[in-house]
């Protein structure tokens, strides 16, 4: 294991935190086209998807560099791409649902997130459980956040 390093977990937190910032910025906008959708039963208010994503970015950053920081891992390459991976698809699913508005395909993208993400899990429990356990939280948003998509796919066709 790596020395802890405040300046490399500084990095992994804002580098995931800057994969939503500019998914974000290239949604175009959502508030719009969200509140013009029919809602499904239990769907927050818009305001509270930034801050639960500011949250599990930050969750994500750490757990990543924690797994970053076991350098005697032999799976450690691979949970690091695995990471990267779910990310770029976190990154593709705002842009999919509000920027060009295709719903089924950011119902389907959510879907796959979050086998993503709790195959992103698995593989960090091999390697430091403490990372598994800080995207428990992530895991649980993207498995509400693909009710969401999938109900608003059904009900705004």
């Amino acid at each position: 294991m790596k020395k802890f390093k405040w300046t490399d977990l500084f990095i992994f937190i804002v580098s995931a935190e800057l994969v939503g910032a500019v998914s974000a910025l290239l949604s175009n906008g959502f508030t719009e086209f969200y509140r013009s959708l029919v809602q499904p039963p239990l769907s927050p208010p818009a305001i509270l998807f930034p801050i639960v994503w500011t949250i599990l970015y930050a969750l994500m950053g750490w757990s990543a560099y924690l797994i970053y920081s076991e350098d005697d891992a032999p799976d450690r390459a691979k949970a690091l791409i695995l990471y990267a991976v779910q990310l770029a698809v976190n990154f593709s699913w705002s842009i999919i649902f509000f920027r060009f508005q295709q719903l089924g395909a950011a119902a389907v993208t959510a879907v796959l997130l979050s086998i993503l993400v709790a195959a992103m899990i698995l593989s960090f429990r091999k390697i430091r459980t403490k990372a598994a356990v800080l995207n428990i939280p992530y895991l649980l948003w993207s498995l509400f956040a693909s009710y969401l998509a999938i109900a608003n796919w059904v009900l705004n066709k």
